[in-house]
């Protein structure tokens, strides 16, 4: 079988230096990767009805086109998270009726492009096993992850896994003088061991997981005897410390030392490789597109980017070496001088017509009439004030927790509802909020207001764990200087997900305190203390009475603050979605009254200021922020906007 070959001739627009300088014996292989598309096949936002910019594989494909003719030998891999995460996921898997037989719309566009192989990223559990083997039933391409597995052995290689763990793709070769060789491409595959955590509800006593560094430490050697000429790591895992640490969730720096590893993609974090945000990251090479020595990439989230990895290939005898490398991420968009993001390419007319009936009947199901809202729900503010967006969804968990507890042991406890803004700016763009008008509600707008599929979860804590969860989230801020003006406030690396507002007490956060979190959740500082005057009830907390905190899946998953059984329990969980408990909210409380009730606020010394970004579009609703008062500062870098708030 050969690689999809690209004939060097006048058709070709322009073709990689590699291709264009390779001798006889030496071969270009481009390897072509996507990662975290999260069903995201359209350039649209079902949310707001509109198009979107940079997103859409509809878009990348028309890149894959243009960088296959660039290079005489090409593979495309996807690095997993391709299955969840878009309106059309949740309507394949929820409303549409998915049975054995049926053809995944995301699958199908891979299929259409021609993936060489892929890997399983953390999300594609979201709806379950079951769910998943149907979808990958019909995928005309390898998909392999080698640290997920039905049964743990002895050792790695004795694991019942989940897929295959690894694959090795026999190829033809061309070279600089037209002659084809032989290759054996081994790529081997590997998520985030917290993963059987963060789908506890779908996976336990199906599915677990190992350490990412020590299962590749035990198959590498064994693909390089099955006969491997160069091995590619398809790492669902992001770019982070150095040194291995057991169950990493970010591994693919100390993935990428082990010995027979040849080029290594990346993904899971939703960031780009090469690119400047890595310059001080140990064991990282920006200008040289490497990580421990190794060629990388990492192409974004949703489509935004394609990654290349350009290997010259040198055969010496019977054998192939890597001589020279060079990485790239392309992007689909870009903002202009304004800072308005614009398409740099047309999307491919044959991936969207082969998935435009689910898009059709998407696009009408999220148009369904849920009911209605008496204010307009935001995310402009949301991690520098009280949201009614954020209000209103701690109510529903609240209010639909106090009905499964009524008649338990936990029902007389105090309860309350942690919650945060999934769509607050960030790596997403200024165009990256929550925005729901006042009026009629569509399901469109629960889906904006609940992006995620989580399910509900409820844990019996202490007082003490309670102030500790708002101190993880008070990571957000920088620290400041007291008395200073305009100081940035918001850390960029901290993810709005992570920023839960605890509803039911009422704190403030004071900045200028060291933070006892680091912006990933370790524990950096115990005796730090940024959460001032907490209260339940008006009454200082009492850090040994316990409470009942409504909440998600994933909080219940990821957050390390929360694995002791000894200080947590679990009392109630369901697959039930929070997005369905807030619909049913809706449904049951009509029309909606969401109020931002004053229970946080950020309190610092006379005379400090901070500055925040948001949407521009947020400069209309800073009259609606309580207990602050939030100013337009000018413009900011990638089409934000800068705000202002005074101590």
């Amino acid at each position: 079988m050969l690689l999809h070959l690209q004939t060097i001739g006048p058709s070709l627009i322009r073709l990689h230096p590699f291709t264009a300088n390779a001798t006889e014996q030496q071969a270009h292989l481009r390897i072509l990767e996507t990662t975290d598309l999260h069903v995201h096949i359209f350039p649209y936002d079902y949310y707001n009805e509109q198009s979107a910019e940079s997103q859409g594989l509809a878009r990348t494909a028309t890149l894959i086109t243009s960088a296959r003719r660039e290079a005489a030998n090409n593979v495309l891999v996807d690095n997993g998270d391709f299955l969840q995460g878009s309106p059309i996921g949740d309507f394949v898997a929820y409303n549409k009726g998915f049975k054995l037989g049926d053809i995944h719309p995301i699958i199908a566009s891979m299929n259409l492009l021609g993936y060489d192989a892929a890997t399983l990223g953390n999300h594609e559990f979201n709806y379950g096993i079951d769910f998943l083997t149907k979808s990958l039933a019909h995928a005309d391409f390898p998909v392999v992850c080698a640290n997920a597995a039905h049964k743990i052995g002895a050792t790695p290689l004795r694991d019942d896994t989940l897929i295959s763990p690894y694959v090795i793709l026999k190829r033809d070769l061309v070279d600089g003088q037209g002659n084809r060789h032989p290759i054996r491409i081994g790529i081997i595959g590997f998520l985030p061991p917290q993963t059987q955590n963060w789908d506890d509800a779908h996976l336990r006593g199906k599915l677990l997981t190992r350490d990412i560094v020590k299962t590749a430490e035990a198959y590498i050697p064994q693909i390089k005897e099955q006969g491997a000429d160069i091995i590619v790591a398809l790492s669902h895992s992001g770019i982070a410390e150095a040194q291995a640490l057991d169950g990493m969730e970010n591994a693919s720096v100390p993935l990428a030392r082990i010995e027979g590893i040849d080029a290594i993609v990346t993904g899971h974090s939703h960031l780009i490789f090469p690119s400047p945000m890595f310059q001080n990251t140990s064991d990282v090479d920006v200008t040289n597109g490497k990580i421990s020595g190794k060629p990388a990439v990492m192409g974004g989230f949703w489509g935004s980017h394609l990654g290349l990895i350009d290997l010259l290939l040198d055969r010496s005898g019977t054998e192939w070496k890597v001589i020279a490398s060079k990485s790239e991420a392309r992007p689909i968009a870009a903002r202009d001088a304004t800072g308005t993001l614009r398409q740099k390419v047309d999307s491919s007319a044959h991936i969207e017509n082969a998935s435009a009936g689910v898009h059709r009947a998407t696009q009408a199901y999220m148009r369904r009439s849920v009911g209605e809202t008496e204010q307009h729900l935001h995310s402009y503010f949301a991690l520098v004030a009280n949201s009614p967006a954020l209000q209103l969804v701690c109510e529903a968990q609240a209010w639909y927790v106090a009905q499964k507890l009524a008649g338990t042991v936990h029902e007389h406890l105090p309860l309350l509802s942690a919650a945060a803004p999934f769509k607050a700016g960030g790596r997403a763009g200024p165009e990256n909020y929550t925005d729901v008008p006042k009026g009629g509600l569509a399901l469109r707008n629960i889906a904006d207001l609940y992006a995620f599929p989580n399910s509900i979860r409820a844990v019996r804590i202490p007082g003490w764990l309670v102030a500790h969860w708002i101190e993880r989230s008070a990571a957000l801020f920088n620290q400041i200087e007291p008395g200073k003006p305009d100081q940035q406030l918001l850390n960029p690396a901290f993810p709005s997900y992570h920023f839960d507002v605890m509803a039911g007490v009422t704190y403030q956060i004071d900045p200028s305190q060291p933070s006892r979190f680091s912006v990933t959740g370790e524990l950096v500082n115990p005796t730090a203390k940024r959460v001032q005057n907490l209260l339940y009830l008006g009454k200082p907390l009492d850090p040994e009475a316990e409470f009942i905190v409504a909440t998600n899946s994933y909080r219940v998953g990821i957050c390390d603050i929360l694995s002791d059984p000894k200080t947590t329990t679990l009392v109630y969980q369901e697959p039930i979605t929070n997005r369905d408990v807030l619909l049913r909210y809706i449904a049951n409380h009509q029309p909606v009254k969401a109020i931002a009730k004053a229970n946080w606020r950020l309190v610092a010394a006379p005379g400090t200021s901070f500055l925040f970004d948001s949407s521009p579009r947020a400069q209309s609703h800073m009259n609606e922020a309580h207990d602050v008062h939030i100013e337009h500062a000018g413009d900011a870098p990638n089409g934000f906007a800068r705000f202002r708030i005074h101590a």
